[in-house]
């Protein structure tokens, strides 16, 4: 039978499966008792978060917790607020130390819940629309290990959507036990805590992949692309003499329907359909012919152009104040989601005619509509008639209005007190005010658009709407490529650089992930990018950061997408997509333990992340990271051994995961054919860290790929880059090389001379390359 899929009854032949789905029909039984199995194993339980609590252990006592707070304070409850500084305890007996760990699994949890919550609206959704039966697929005969995270965490191989639903109820029970852990009088040790945030990180990335594998096979999104479309990218690119809807969030089937109510009604090509945040990525993933806007801090400045006549929002990154910009330029605004109600009246069940002629009217200033389809008419309709009535509204003052609004200014300097990013604002205002829009117009490109400057100008000048007046030929020419979401990383692909990552001759992968919090503006991360494209690093990105990438052109005018390959493999740009497709970077590093060294997959997740930690070279780089789910994700991918460093706003976090270097005795693995206990040094050095500079992040990045398992030649690439970007970048030698040298074999040929010294001075003594591993359960001898 053809299956509508707007059509969501039942018959017979929709009852009929594949042999994989009737196959699968015994996990989702098995999994009703509590247990999940195949046919050639038996049944594998999925772990509680005590379960993996040795390896976390052994983790955190080599990165041992570095907590930065806020304040003193615990004000949690009403015992409080208790003073926990100089060593005293709260009301309740809570130290210092666990009352931050508290804090950090508080924010983790909300991330995971986040992604989890989201997954399971948009699992729900497909159901419904599909039903769960429909069968996962995102790859083709490219993907035979299409759920590395699900296998590895789960123990189980979901091949139907409706599969998904057990995984999602493995995730949202430990999620709540995780929250009930950070109640008063619950968990009280600073690194039990920390055990759990990495068990909620790890729930994290099973909904991450939920929700992109689910998606990815119900709207035909790139299927492992490596050459998936260049889609147009900035403000420029808009044509505002059409109809144009904005959709901001992260859950894209709104925006899909809005999409296909346009082709049904043959108007594809007479509306624009724009985006912000990761629904954006997502929709383009769907339709390329959609526009990207940029990451979650371009909301202020695109709604305040007035270009948007309908804006559409759904879950996460979404601005709580969009309604009210909203009503600044007039454009009605529908909100798609329980997690967003923003306040308005839930129309859900009206007819589409009734709730358009309201928005028009101004009757309201927006609605909540629940039902995609729904959304998808409504959203359509209303911009055209917005547009036929001519709206001609914005809330950036124009130029001869910004001399005036600038002299205003007494030069308090309170805008650049509350400004994240320290900008001279009262400076470039008063500049402004003497007729000079340079020095104002210089901060858009710097500036993350969270409009702080403005609620705190006694003097009401609209600061960051000056900004974009004073920039507005620089807008208006914004025209960028990013290519769109791929996916997953092909088997093949994992297959050929699987060797090359392990034995170190790739020098790494850098993932470029997380928000849009930059210390200085998105052009430092795709700056970064480039660099460790040229040098032959495997470069990954998504989210945000993937828009970040695609914003600068180089000298010949090409953007890094157009300039580097997409594949996974040396040089490469790869964009996986929006935030829930960071799975597929965390999977590609699975994947690697299981397609090239062919270690078990199922269930095994200590042995994967000892050999990931061990060999396989890779490191995160969320230089704008600001949300809770950012933090969830990191911490994903700490528990597999994966280290991140993030911008200079990632100190708020109040935790970092740091290495001591200085401290030989704790840099000791197992070398796994003898059993002996052998010192690497410091690889890696860090797994959690803030850096102040691109440079910083640079050299930190190359020195984070190393590995124990490299052999001389890998180790000898990787210092040659770790080396020479230190260098370049702080015109002298690193002081620890010494660490990173167990011979002279590893000594990059073309430094020999300056190095030999270095090393002869600090004492060096050469080392044996082992067989890494930090676990007993993996020497050969306890083996046997």
């Amino acid at each position: 039978m053809t299956v509508n899929r707007k059509n969501v009854t039942l018959t017979l032949d929709d009852l009929k499966s594949s042999a994989a789905s009737l196959k699968n029909l015994k996990v989702s039984i098995g999994s009703l008792r509590g247990d999940q199995w195949d046919e050639d194993e038996g049944p594998t339980p999925m772990p509680s978060h005590t379960d993996l609590r040795n390896w976390d252990r052994m983790l955190l006592s080599r990165y041992k917790p570095l907590y930065l707070p806020f304040c003193d304070l615990c004000c949690l409850c009403t015992y409080g607020k208790c003073d926990l500084s100089g060593g005293k305890k709260g009301a309740c007996g809570i130290g210092m130390e666990a009352q931050q760990s508290r804090i950090v699994l508080l924010a983790a949890c909300i991330g995971a819940a986040t992604h989890i919550s989201h997954a399971r609206h948009l699992v729900t959704h497909l159901i419904k629309t599909y039903g769960r039966r429909h069968l996962l697929d995102i790859g083709g005969n490219s993907i035979e290990t299409e759920a590395p995270i699900i296998r590895l965490v789960c123990g189980i191989k979901p091949t139907t959507l409706g599969d998904l639903e057990i995984v999602l109820d493995y995730c949202e029970r430990q999620t709540t036990e995780l929250l009930a852990a950070a109640h008063t009088g619950q968990e009280g040790d600073a690194i039990d805590f920390e055990s759990k945030v990495f068990h909620a990180g790890t729930m994290d990335h099973v909904g991450l992949e939920v929700a992109d594998i689910a998606q990815i096979s119900a709207f035909s999104f790139p299927k492992a692309d490596p050459d998936a479309s260049l889609i147009e990218l900035g403000l420029g690119t808009v044509d505002a003499e059409k109809p144009v809807i904005l959709v901001v969030g992260h859950n894209v089937p709104p925006a899909i329907e809005i999409i296909d109510y346009a082709r049904e009604q043959n108007l594809s090509g007479t509306i624009e359909i724009t985006g912000i945040c990761c629904t954006a990525v997502d929709l383009t993933r769907y339709d390329p012919n959609a526009k990207i806007i940029g990451p979650i801090s371009w909301q202020l400045r695109y709604i305040r152009s007035g270009v948007p006549d309908v804006i559409v929002v759904d879950e996460q990154c979404v601005r709580a104040d969009l309604l009210i910009e909203a009503q600044q330029i007039y454009a009605p605004l529908i909100a798609t989601s329980s997690m967003n109600c923003s306040g308005l009246p839930d129309r859900t069940g009206d007819e589409p005619e009734a709730i358009i002629e309201d928005l028009l009217s101004g009757k309201t200033p927006g609605v909540l509509i629940l039902d995609p389809e729904k959304v998808g008419e409504v959203a359509v309709r209303t911009a055209i008639a917005v547009k036929e009535k001519g709206r001609n509204f914005r809330a950036i003052p124009p130029i001869e209005d910004l001399f005036e609004l600038a002299k205003r200014c007494k030069g308090c300097q309170e805008c650049s007190r509350v400004c994240p990013a320290s900008m001279p604002l009262a400076i470039a205002v008063q500049q402004a005010g003497d007729g000079d829009l340079s020095a104002l117009a210089s901060l858009y490109d710097s500036c993350i658009g969270c409009g702080k400057c403005e609620d705190v100008c006694s003097k009401e000048i609209p600061v960051h709407s000056a900004i974009l007046s004073a920039a507005e030929t620089q807008i208006c020419a914004e025209r960028f490529n990013v290519r769109a979401g791929r996916g997953a990383i092909q088997d093949i692909e994992i297959r050929e650089v699987g060797g090359p990552i392990v034995l170190g001759e790739i020098p790494g992968v850098v993932a470029f992930i997380g928000c849009a919090n930059y210390g200085n503006g998105a052009k430092e991360v795709a700056d970064m990018a480039r660099e460790f494209a040229r040098r032959r690093y495997i470069v990954v990105t998504s989210g945000c950061s993937a828009m970040a990438i695609g914003m600068y052109r180089n000298e010949d005018g090409q953007t890094p997408y157009e300039e580097f390959h997409g594949r996974f493999d040396a040089g490469g740009i790869v964009n996986v997509g929006s935030c829930v497709s960071n799975a597929h970077i965390a999977g590609a590093t699975i994947k690697i333990a299981s397609i090239f060294a062919k270690r078990s997959l199922r269930g095994n997740y200590e042995e994967i992340a000892d050999y990931v930690y061990n060999r396989v070279g890779a490191v995160g780089i969320a230089w704008g990271a600001m949300s809770q789910k950012a933090a969830a994700i990191a911490a994903g991918f700490w528990r597999l051994g994966i280290p991140v460093i993030v911008g200079p706003h990632g100190s708020k976090y109040r935790r970092m995961l740091l290495g001591r270097k200085d401290k030989p005795e704790d840099w000791f693995v197992y070398d796994s054919r003898t059993g002996e206990k052998v010192q690497v040094g410091p690889v890696p050095e860090h797994l959690f860290i803030a850096a102040e500079t691109p440079e910083e992040a640079m050299t930190l990045a190359a020195k984070l790929c190393m590995r124990p398992n490299d052999t001389s030649r890998g180790r000898s690439m990787k210092l040659t880059n770790y080396v020479d970007l230190y260098r370049r970048l702080y015109d002298q030698m690193p002081d620890d090389l010494n660490l990173f040298v167990r011979s002279q074999a590893d000594i990059p040929i073309t430094m020999k001379e300056q190095i030999l010294p270095i090393l002869e001075q600090k004492g060096y003594n050469e080392q044996p390359i082992p067989n890494p591993t930090m676990l007993k359960s993996q020497i050969r001898d306890a083996k046997e």
